[in-house]
């Protein structure tokens, strides 16, 4: 007979901890869908500003894209760093 109380404390026990645990979704559908779409828009903008480093890096040397491609505004840069170069002899 001893065993009988042992089960009823056992489950008393597992039915408190049960009830401490996290439930299921309690989400619809329509919501369940619309906070997934909503995490994944933000999952997209982090990884595209991870895909687009800042243009101040070592590697770009102070250089923006567009004075590279640009040919005027390349021969203009050159221009105003000879300048500053012969000030500083």
């Amino acid at each position: 007979m001893a065993r009988g109380n042992q089960r009823e404390k056992a489950r008393e026990k597992t039915l408190k901890e049960q009830a401490t645990q996290k439930k299921k979704n309690t989400q619809s559908g329509t919501e369940f869908a619309r906070t997934k779409e909503q995490q994944a828009a933000i999952m997209r903008e982090k990884q595209a500003a991870g895909r687009n480093p800042p243009s101040h890096h070592s590697y770009d040397n102070g250089l923006s894209r567009s004075v590279l491609t640009n040919p005027s505004l390349a021969e203009a840069k050159k221009a105003t760093e000879a300048a500053s170069s012969s000030k500083k002899k």
